[in-house]
């Protein structure tokens, strides 16, 4: 039985699966419709796209470095709920995406899903849609950064993954001080969540608008308008301060900036160290999160 192009819409459409595999399973089936949705059911495509409907905004953001390689990356895979992120076969999956990231070096998430899993024959598009299958939520490699050269990373909980690359003197990066230094850097970073690496980063409408509003705000504690331009001047620093990372009090030495934890380590090691950039994922930010309504689940029932 032969079948169109509106067939394979008309089964896209009933069981949500992509296009290419609504193709394959109608020539399968010989254009028989019934027949071809049963066959996508019993490979668990239709399942599994029912699921990809649903929310994904909790899982687990993963970070590691690769000291060998000169590679660091940072990660986060998307569940439904956070019992998955404590799942051991899930921690591994996202494990072997990241070293598929380290390896491969794909320029983006589409590319990443039609890269080989490291350790696997098939793609990590392949792997994550029997993860579904398996886990029976739905799962979203949502995004990540790579980074080489000299880098540290922290996680914190699984649910903050930080990476800092810095440039230092070849003989310093392996030291056991420079490890440690490196990962208090990337620790601050978790915890006080700059925005930018310095104040030369930060983009002039930004700063525009924080002079702005800093202003409003000394004209409405009564200040005259040319003393309240005055203040907004001594004000701007504490605005660095807080989203400027080299000019952040240290977390562990409040006396000194991160700026000055960096010299600090570099002349105790007796070489040059620079903080190029960083990149901060918390798990779920800027995602809807699911949120379960048990009477409305048990009025659906009943309908």
């Amino acid at each position: 039985m032969a079948f169109t192009a509106k067939d394979v819409q008309s089964l896209r459409e009933r069981t949500g699966v992509g296009m290419m595999d609504c193709k394959k399973a109608l020539t399968e089936a010989g254009g028989d419709m019934d027949k071809a949705v049963e066959l996508l059911r019993e490979k668990g495509l239709a399942a599994a796209a029912k699921k990809a409907g649903r929310i994904a905004a909790d899982g687990i953001v993963y970070a590691v470095s690769d000291e060998n390689k000169k590679v660091g990356v940072v990660l986060e895979v998307n569940s439904e709920t956070d019992f998955v992120g404590k799942n051991a076969d899930f921690v591994a999956f996202v494990e072997a995406i990241a070293k598929t990231v380290v390896n491969q070096n794909p320029a983006d998430v589409d590319v990443l899903l039609a890269t080989k899993l490291e350790g696997a024959a098939e793609t990590v598009a392949d792997a994550l849609q029997e993860k579904i299958l398996v886990i029976g939520e739905n799962l979203k490699v949502r995004r990540f950064a790579r980074y080489e050269g000299v880098t540290a990373t922290y996680v914190h909980g699984g649910r903050i993954g930080v990476m800092v690359r810095f440039d230092t003197s070849a003989d310093i990066a392996s030291k056991e001080e420079f490890k440690t230094f490196g990962k208090d850097v990337a620790m601050q970073i978790a915890a006080a969540n700059p925005q930018y690496l310095g104040r030369d980063e930060v983009p002039a409408e930004v700063l525009d608008k924080e002079k702005e509003i800093l202003t409003a705000q000394a004209v409405n504690e009564g200040k005259p308008q040319n003393i309240a331009e005055k203040m907004v001047q001594g004000r701007i620093g504490k605005f660095y301060k807080e989203v400027c990372l080299l000019e952040q009090p240290f977390v562990k030495d409040s006396d000194i900036t991160v700026a000055q934890y960096v010299e600090n380590t570099a002349k105790t090691l007796g070489g040059d160290i620079k903080a190029v950039e960083f990149v901060r994922f918390e798990k779920g930010e800027g995602l809807e999160k699911r949120e379960d309504n048990f009477a409305d689940e048990v009025a659906g029932m009943i309908k």
